[in-house]
């Protein structure tokens, strides 16, 4: 009874869009009328139609020119004349669809581009948040354009009015939740709607929602100023829950954004003691969450089936700013159940490295580093950079901004530029440098900083790091001379490149293939007399 409910209400659903798309159509030039009607409906996501160049249908994963003549202005003055006034934002829509219709302008204020974008209202998208939509937190959606944000908050609403029977008030600035005109769209149910006269005027709209029609859920697309940032405070406050998405991509876009970053708290930064810093194995100066924040959780939308939940909004900004991996539980909707899955987070790292005789910060070890290690291009190429990460595979990603970096990568002509060693003295960032602007150059460079042995299997690499790690923690809490399992030359250096960021001291001992690292206490080490080194192996010898 249950699946073929709904499989009614699906088919019920989809010969409304049906209907929905033919509507679209209408208001297109005679021409081009036929030319999408042919097309897939469902596969169908918007018509661009610029001044003077053949008219498009852009599809999944397609592009379908509609015609080879060119658009000309009694065209669009077609279209125009058949959808809803042009707001301040560029926007019409076309009344009771979600269809939206925007325009673009020339400098005198012509119309001289439209694109007209399907809009559908899509059932079943919410089945991976249905637990925390009913939970009565705030919950803030990310993701990039075009990835369901709004199609997931239409139907929150939906659900929330109808399932759970809670008095819902949509703020809707672009109409593309409840649809163009005064009668919104039947895909969000019964929920109420708030039109917004101009796009400057949405955080206004968003407390007299709350102060004159007493909501219990108040839903907002696209939370992008400071003022609306305020006001979605104001809402959590008075106990009223709050579902919204805003710009940005992830969690770490969110708080890097001085904007928007209120929302999970916001940032400040804070000067620790002396001994505090070196309880908490840091820098003086360190980022931390200034105050709770908004949304109790965070949901960044991967795609349309795929989600990465952050439940405690606090604890996952915490371990952001910290350094740590964030975690999350990442659902995925395959055939349709729901399969949720706790992303890892990274162990404890070891004991930072002691830093040199100066009165600079430590600087953290990509190398060493649990997680992925944030990297900043500065005077290098971010396009260069990326490719060779993804040719290496080097656990690290870019930030966009050099205080949020683990490691910085810079040119030697740049490496002492005043502003730059201001900052690295104050983050303990690591700098790294390369002779010139190639990807030969960066790729010895970070295989060097990252570890990485060329010619060697994956997970050989990885047992000889782990192996290294432990043999440290054990030298450097028991003071004690500890063997390393034989390994091949190249893995030999590795481990030597690891160690030898402790300040300890290691010998490789033994002839192949049992020729292996010895690690020893600082200052312990005793002339050895009967070891061997080869050419082959360089440096690696004593530290």
């Amino acid at each position: 009874m249950h699946l073929a409910w709904k499989g009614f209400t699906f088919r019920l659903a989809m010969k409304h869009d049906d209907d929905d798309f033919q509507l679209l159509v209408s208001v297109l030039p005679t021409a081009l009328q036929a030319a999408v009607k042919d097309l897939p409906p469902e596969e169908v996501l918007e018509v661009v139609m610029d001044l003077g160049r053949p008219p498009e249908a852009r599809l999944t994963g397609r592009v379908v020119r509609l015609s080879d003549i060119p658009v000309s202005r009694p065209e669009l003055e077609h279209v125009l004349a058949q959808v809803g006034a042009v707001g301040e934002d560029n926007r019409a829509g076309i009344e009771r669809t979600l269809h939206r219709v925007s325009a673009i302008r020339n400098r005198q204020g012509r119309v001289v581009g439209l694109t007209l974008r399907v809009g559908r209202a899509i059932f079943g998208t919410i089945d991976m948040l249905k637990d925390l939509i009913g939970s009565g937190l705030n919950i803030l959606l990310l993701g990039r354009p075009g990835v369901g944000k709004t199609t997931k908050l239409r139907e929150v609403a939906r659900v929330l009015a109808d399932d759970l029977g809670k008095r819902v008030m949509v703020v809707d600035t672009s109409n593309e939740i409840g649809g163009d005109g005064d009668i919104p769209h039947p895909g969000i149910g019964a929920a109420r709607r708030m039109q917004v006269s101009r796009p400057d005027r949405q955080h206004d709209v968003m407390i007299e929602a709350v102060e004159n029609h007493m909501p219990e859920v108040i839903i907002v697309d696209e939370i992008g100023t400071s003022a609306e940032a305020a006001a979605a405070r104001t809402i959590a406050e008075r106990g009223v829950q709050l579902v919204a998405t805003a710009h940005g991509n992830t969690l770490e876009n969110l708080v890097l954004n001085p904007t928007l970053s209120d929302l999970v708290g916001g940032v400040h930064t804070v000067t620790l003691s002396d001994e505090e810093a070196r309880r908490r194995r840091t820098q003086k100066t360190i980022n931390e969450r200034r105050a709770p924040p908004t949304f109790d959780v965070v949901v960044e939308m991967v795609n349309r089936d795929e989600v990465l939940v952050h439940r405690d909004t606090a604890q996952a900004v915490d371990r952001l700013l910290s350094g740590e991996d964030v975690g999350g539980e990442r659902r995925q909707q395959i055939e349709g159940r729901v399969e949720v899955a706790e992303e890892p987070k990274a162990v404890a790292p070891l004991p930072a490295p002691p830093s040199e005789p100066t009165k600079r910060a430590p600087r953290r070890q990509p190398g060493l580093r649990e997680g992925t290690t944030r990297l900043y291009p500065h005077a290098t190429s971010k396009d260069l950079l990326e490719r060779v990460l993804r040719d290496i595979g080097a656990d690290a990603r870019l930030v966009g901004r050099a205080e949020s970096a683990d490691v910085i990568l810079t040119l030697r002509s740049r490496a002492n530029d005043p502003k730059l060693r201001r900052l690295t003295d104050r983050t303990g960032a690591r700098v790294l440098t390369i002779k010139r602007n190639s990807s030969s150059e960066m790729r010895r460079v970070l295989r060097d900083a990252f570890l990485l042995a060329e010619g060697v299997d994956e997970e050989q690499v990885r047992e000889a790091v782990l192996e290294a790690e432990h043999a440290i923690q054990r030298v450097l809490s028991e003071s004690v001379v500890v063997p390393l399992a034989p390994r091949p030359p190249r893995l030999r250096k590795l481990q030597h490149r690891l160690v030898s960021r402790y300040h300890l001291e290691t010998v490789s001992q033994g002839s192949e293939p049992q020729r292996h690292l010895v690690i020893y206490p600082l200052g312990a080490l005793v002339e050895p007399r009967d070891v061997e080194f080869t050419r082959e192996e360089g440096a690696e010898g004593l530290a």
